[in-house]
């Protein structure tokens, strides 16, 4: 028996969240009010209190080194929400339009993602928060904001190359975190390494036990289909759309046709899930959520084969929003307490015709009403949200309301910054985010003297932001700042935002630092008294913290030995 899922004529409700955009042909068209729907017609509208609304979210990262498909597997996960009807390629063809979630012409250009961007749908009568992140290591503080913003992580794991160094990097933050992972092995449309191995490579890697909810029927490059682990007697066989704009249709084999047509792969796919069944492989959703096991599955998000299921066990798997730690042993602030909200990200110009600024903001607690007065935790001041918006990429429109696990973006919210809580009634404070130690650092200095407003202002945005670390030294006065990276990318990134968004071009002149540690005001002073030629002491404009830049690490135990009493703190690395 086959039976077939896919294409048109299809009848099943959904829950469209407040204003979510939701694709209709060419143009978008919005609902408001969490309306229930079928088939676009209303059925009924839901409400109820903060506890009842975080039960219905799930609010989740896509995590992976670069090139695995990140972006590709974010579309497609929309695509199968219908929240789009078409799903585009990170490395866009001609006549193909770039993924929704890169948005910036950067990343069009380059088809990476150095940003990181929110997408909410709505699927099998759940709101879906899902929260695009920036692979390539060196935008590694953008995504770790991010992580701190989620209930959940998808990580990717190119089918070919396995665990790589900025996977690793990232299922650390997650596990220190606390971060439930999902792995999603992509790719198996092409060739790769063996299943079996690939999750010997995660346990033995990361101390986790791979546990198995989907299984490729064939090898990779070779992919007859999927095995359900839940219903290990029927297969899934795919044939891929056009292009992989389109749902891949997907039919239903019974084990005697799986059999006959793919004899050799089917038997291989069974003995193999014999041995995981044998070895405990089992998903256990208790050792999940503690971070002891990864639900595990199998796909090509290119072709948009397994999506379904990967996003079926965002819902039935990944935690819904829940008591998050507050800040200095302050306990934990319950979904149920007056709102409050955390600010993971700042970003400039996503509206080019109205040169705006947007803070996103996490509703941790309560229940978030455009219009109300909250108080910033960093000052104790009031802050009024009158422009709040819900976000799709870079489209957007106003929301009313929303609720723990929702992202709202606060328009035109100039006092706020990244790591600001947010909160009404209670007083609430939430952990601060971390800041990494820059191993790149550049002199900027505006190419038009006559565009120095502009400059200015460009390089307050981008620092607001988080892109880059701005600091300022005795030697050179504010005139020309040290823009201080992770990775030298980010020195990109701030030449072609200068250029395009602040129309003031810069001119970047390369220090000869490499590593920077955090130091007091005396220590500043002996650092640029000492007999050191190739050292440096300047303060970081953000938060006032002093650095000392070093060329070396040996230059820092040569000012250790002179001045052994001076104050050298390191900062978190990112590439360790």
């Amino acid at each position: 028996m086959v039976s077939v899922r896919g294409g048109g004529g299809r009848t099943r409700f959904r829950t469209v969240p407040v204003r979510t955009a939701i694709r209709s042909g060419p143009e978008r068209r919005y609902r408001s009010a969490d309306e229930r729907t079928v088939d676009g017609r209303t059925a009924g509208v839901v409400s109820g209190d903060a506890t009842e609304e975080a039960a219905r979210r799930r609010t989740f990262a896509v995590i992976s080194h670069p090139d695995a498909g990140k972006s590709t597997l974010t579309e497609a996960l929309a695509l199968h929400a219908q929240a789009i009807t078409s799903a585009g390629a990170v490395h866009g063809k001609a006549g193909r339009r770039g993924v929704s979630s890169d948005w910036m012409e950067m990343e069009q250009a380059r088809g990476i993602s150095v940003t990181s961007a929110v997408l909410q749908f709505a699927h099998r009568e759940q709101v879906l928060n899902l929260l695009d992140t920036p692979g390539h290591a060196d935008f590694s503080e953008d995504t770790y904001r991010v992580l701190a913003a989620v209930d959940c992580a998808v990580m990717l794991v190119d089918a070919a190359k396995g665990l790589e160094e900025q996977t690793r990097k990232l299922f650390d933050v997650c596990r220190h975190r606390g971060v439930p992972v999902i792995t999603f092995i992509n790719k198996w449309d092409r060739p790769g390494r063996d299943a079996l191995e690939l999750l010997d490579e995660i346990e033995s890697e990361f101390r986790l036990k791979p546990t198995p909810v989907t299984w490729p029927v064939g090898i990779a490059g070779h992919m007859r289909g999927l095995v359900d682990v839940r219903d290990p007697e029927r297969m899934l066989r795919y044939t891929r759309a056009p292009g992989g704009a389109k749902e891949a249709l997907e039919e239903t084999l019974g084990a005697g046709q799986a059999a006959a047509e793919h004899a050799g792969d089917w038997q291989q796919a069974g003995d193999e899930l014999a041995l995981l069944r044998e070895t405990g492989a089992v998903h256990d959703p208790e050792a999940f959520l503690a971070g002891k096991s990864t639900p595990v599955f199998f796909g090509a998000a290119l072709s948009n084969i397994g999506v379904r299921l990967l996003l079926d066990a965002v819902v039935d798997m990944a935690p819904a929003p829940g008591p998050r730690p507050l800040a200095d042993g302050g306990g934990e602030r319950p979904v149920e307490a007056p709102f409050s909200g955390l600010v993971f990200k700042v970003q400039a110009n996503m509206d080019r015709s109205h040169r705006d600024r947007i803070a996103f903001v996490r509703v941790c607690s309560g229940v978030f009403e455009r219009g109300m007065t909250v108080t910033r935790a960093a000052t104790g001041k009031p802050f009024a949200t009158k422009y709040a918006h819900s976000v799709f990429g870079q489209d957007r429109s106003s929301v009313e309301t929303a609720y723990p696990g929702d992202v709202v973006g606060l328009v035109n919210a100039g006092a706020l910054r990244v790591g600001d809580t947010l909160y009404a009634e209670r007083k609430a404070v939430f952990p601060p985010m971390p800041t990494f130690a820059p191993e790149h650092f550049s002199v900027v200095r505006p190419v038009d003297i006559g565009r120095t407003k502009q400059f200015r202002r460009g390089i307050a945005q981008l620092d607001e932001e988080g892109v880059v670390q701005v600091l300022v030294s005795d030697r050179r006065g504010e005139q020309a700042p040290v823009l201080a990276a992770v990775g030298p990318m980010q020195f990109d990134v701030v030449r072609h935002r200068m250029e395009n968004e602040f129309t003031a071009p810069v001119r970047l002149e390369s220090l000869p630092y490499q590593t920077a540690r955090a130091t007091d005001l005396q220590g500043a002073e002996l650092l640029n008294r000492s007999r050191l030629v190739h050292g440096e002491a300047m303060h970081r404009v953000r938060d006032g913290v002093w650095l000392g830049l070093f060329p070396s690490r040996w230059h820092i135990s040569s000012f250790e030995r002179e001045f052994p009493d001076s104050p050298l703190e390191t900062l978190i690395a990112a590439h360790e």
